[in-house]
């Protein structure tokens, strides 16, 4: 009795596929080179970086204020304002219970040190009516003119204020908006007294850094309030046009210090304004950034600043990259002593796949600034059983197709129709683990994540246009046709051997 087989249409053109796969990979390595994005980025746990601990600074009688919910607060402002750098990998984290709770910011890089200045700032930033001020000229002032309606003892402290003493330059947000207060500028050139403040940093609904091309291509800070912050700005700044200086200005305090203090000339109803202040870009950029979240619920003090050792995360990553290496050579001995010459369709899959992998890496980390952690190295060394799966699926449907009676050339194809579904639906529920361990985990978990689902969705890619389309081109070559015993398809690998009938 004969087996009759149905010819099957072959699918699309596999040198096209080859075609389409060559292009993209020369595409993608000119783009390497064109961005100069010759290195993988690599994590904390890589390369070395700064890890920072942030204390909350507790007043006397204060102590009610540091709560859970404001330490989280803080957590989810500082995380905020670290991503909004571009910096990847890196771990904002609270430590330790109730008022004991700590903060810990760890940042990859020779960047951390300028990072961990950026997000322990507590950002306060009031709008106070200037009531005096003077030249600070490195020495107490008796004769500095009083301000009006301001206490004896508040005007003696401000004829003795010292803006040139470093200690007195170090702004802390602790002053109250609702106190009368002396203030140096950022400089240490001019000293102040100031009003009681009268629109405060979370009135400020967005902020953004610019150049003014022409004034001299100074970095500025461009504001704008939301709907309390515009009525209460636009009274302010009516109400002081009119009268003499200094009481004429108005200074932009950030966390104590003055940032600068313009005088109004004309009343900013539109609720609109511009910090200015001799910024350099890099100030102007982290400014925005840190008022565009919001203040800190509490101030902090900084602790304990670590320096993590690159020469650790050298050996963690030749011990991770001698993990991937032992795993992937089992793979393929697996594949070539099991499957012979149909093995070294693995051994050129996994070749594409990890050409693909590596310029992704490169590219990524120009882009979006992606890092390569410790963790992110487990999730590729993950991928590549996820890989493996899918090759054992294809080539065990080709030997099923085989046992059936088809030829090889058709059992290409109809063992492809049948392998594709249950490939697509291991790899994707693989992806969607890998989303969801993304969007609701933090730190290395989320490294881990990433790199496992760009795995596999580019082992999704080699299986569709690589695998395929070079078995395809091997089932028209003789030495696998014929059922070579090298071929990983003679009649032993399959067992189709005939069976001999007793006597």
């Amino acid at each position: 009795m004969s087996t009759t087989t149905k010819p099957v249409k072959t699918a699309a053109r596999p040198a096209r596929s080859l075609a389409i796969l060559a292009l993209v990979l020369i595409a993608l390595t000119g783009l390497v080179f064109v961005q100069s994005a010759t290195a993988v980025r690599l994590g904390l746990d890589l390369r070395g970086g700064t890890s920072v601990t942030l204390q909350p600074r507790i007043a006397p009688g204060e102590s009610g204020k540091v709560t859970n919910e404001a330490i989280d607060q803080a957590v989810s402002i500082i995380r905020q304002r670290v991503n909004s750098l571009g910096v990847a990998e890196s771990e904002v984290t609270a430590q330790g219970s109730g008022t004991n709770r700590q903060i810990v910011i760890s940042v990859p890089g020779d960047t951390g040190r300028r990072v961990v200045e950026l997000v322990g700032q507590t950002a306060e930033l009031r709008f106070r009516q200037v009531l005096a001020t003077a030249t600070s000229t490195g020495a107490a002032d008796p004769n500095a003119t009083p301000a009006t309606g301001v206490s004896a003892e508040l005007n003696a402290k401000f004829a003795a204020l010292d803006c040139t003493k470093p200690e007195n330059l170090q702004g802390s947000g602790a002053d109250a908006p609702t106190d009368t207060i002396v203030s140096c500028d950022r400089a240490g050139g001019n000293k102040y007294i100031l009003a009681p403040a009268e629109v405060l940093g979370r009135q400020v609904s967005k902020a953004t850094s610019a150049i003014d091309t022409q004034g001299g291509s100074a970095w500025y800070v461009s504001l704008t309030f939301n709907g309390e912050g515009t009525k209460a700005f636009g009274a302010l700044t009516s109400r002081v046009t009119t009268l003499a200086a200094p009481l004429n200005q108005v200074a932009i305090v950030l966390d104590g210090l003055v940032v600068s203090a313009p005088r109004i000339t004309e009343a900013i109803p539109s609720g609109n304004a511009q910090i200015t202040g001799s910024f350099t870009q890099l100030e102007a950029q982290d400014l925005s950034n840190v008022l565009k979240y919001g203040a800190l619920p509490l101030a902090f003090d900084r602790g304990e600043v670590q320096q993590v050792s690159p020469t650790l995360g050298a050996d963690q990553l030749n011990a991770g990259l001698l993990a991937g290496g032992i795993g992937l050579g089992l793979v393929l001995l697996y594949s070539l002593l099991y499957y012979r010459g149909l093995g070294l369709v693995t051994v050129g899959s996994l070749a594409v796949a990890g050409s693909l992998v590596y310029l992704l890496f490169l590219l990524l980390g120009k882009w979006i600034g992606f890092t390569l952690t410790l963790a992110g190295i487990a999730g590729a060394i993950v991928a590549i059983g996820v890989t493996a799966d899918s090759f054992i699926i294809y080539f065990e449907r080709i030997r099923d197709e085989i046992r059936e009676g088809r030829s090889l050339r058709t059992a290409v194809e109809t063992g492809w129709t049948r392998a594709r579904r249950t490939i697509l639906v291991a790899d994707f529920v693989s992806i969607i683990a890998a989303v969801l361990l993304y969007f609701f985990a933090v730190g290395g978990v989320r490294g881990f994540a990433f790199t496992l689902g760009l795995t596999t969705l580019i082992d999704l890619i080699v299986v569709f246009v690589f695998t395929k389309p070079i078995v395809t081109i091997l089932s028209k070559v003789n030495f696998f046709a014929s059922g070579h015993p090298l071929s990983g398809l003679s009649a032993k690998s399959t067992g189709t051997l005939p069976v001999a009938k007793e006597a």
